[in-house]
């Protein structure tokens, strides 16, 4: 890959979007768990201690997402959670295959949000190297490692 031809890194205002996303979902996922439960594959146990958990786990990342130090340690647990939560997404997409006839909008949705997620991990991993690139020379960016 050339130099020109390499993606850019993310801006400060699309990390600022990205931990507005996460942020939101995170609440979401708090105040009204019972959506997000059909998604926690069941030999995982208990739905709502994952749902919570990861409303948490959303938000600490929306939280990492907004101090230029901690961006690039945020970006990348982001990455990471939204790699983590995909099996969760085609469980719920499998499971509104079952006795649904026709296309419903909970189908549309369920199936429709796993394509998503790979811009979504992009989108995390952009904001990562916009960070490493954007730390000023001298500092440590956490997570980056001291040779950049």
């Amino acid at each position: 890959m050339t130099p020109s031809s390499r993606p850019r890194p993310a801006s400060p205002a699309s990390a600022a979007v990205l931990g507005s996303v996460l942020a939101l979902s995170g609440v979401l996922h708090l105040v009204v768990p019972r959506v997000y439960e059909p998604l926690i594959p069941r030999p995982l146990g208990s739905p709502r201690a994952w749902v919570l958990g990861s409303g948490v786990a959303e938000l600490a990342c929306a939280a990492a997402l907004v101090p230029t130090r901690t961006r690039y340690a945020g970006a990348l647990a982001s990455a990471a959670l939204l790699v983590a939560v995909f099996p969760g997404n085609v469980t719920m997409a499998l499971r509104t295959r079952r006795g649904a006839p026709g296309l419903t909008a909970r189908r549309v949705v369920a199936w429709g949000r796993l394509p998503l997620q790979v811009p979504l991990v992009g989108w995390a991993l952009a904001v990562a190297r916009g960070a490493r690139v954007a730390a000023p020379a001298g500092t440590s960016t956490l997570g980056a490692g001291a040779n950049r």
